[in-house]
């Protein structure tokens, strides 16, 4: 199964992406190694009790830190908008916080949570089906 997605990893994905995840790793894991990294393992501990092997809790630690950290879901949100309206989307400059224009409603920034656990949620299916 190449991208099955199963209930236990998206349960760990939930336990790790929101219930063990901190305030304090929330705030500081894209200015902040160590916090990220705290939560990036701290992530990981989920699917070591679904019987992730090493090298799946690897790539899954690793990659979350990245996606995290570097904050990627903006610019998919960001450059799927590009892709539809062309030149008259403005720059990654000006929306570099969410990946949409600064002055858009606050609600609008739910679509980035959405493609952040897309993110998360295809790299751990990977690793289930490919490692």
């Amino acid at each position: 199964m190449l991208l099955g997605i199963t209930g236990d990893q998206l349960w760990a994905h939930v336990l790790g992406d929101y219930v063990v995840q901190s305030d304090w790793m929330a705030m500081h894991k894209r200015k902040s190694l160590i916090a990220c990294g705290a939560h990036a393992i701290s992530y990981g501990f989920g699917f070591w009790i679904i019987g992730a092997t090493l090298i799946q809790l690897v790539f899954i630690v690793g990659t979350h830190f990245v996606i995290d950290h570097l904050a990627l879901a903006r610019y998919l949100c960001w450059f799927k908008n590009k892709i539809w309206a062309w030149k008259s989307y403005p720059s990654f400059a000006e929306c570099d916080g969410t990946g949409y224009p600064n002055d858009r409603d606050a609600w609008m920034t739910v679509w980035l949570y959405i493609a952040d656990n897309l993110c998360h949620v295809t790299c751990n299916a990977v690793a289930f089906g490919l490692l």
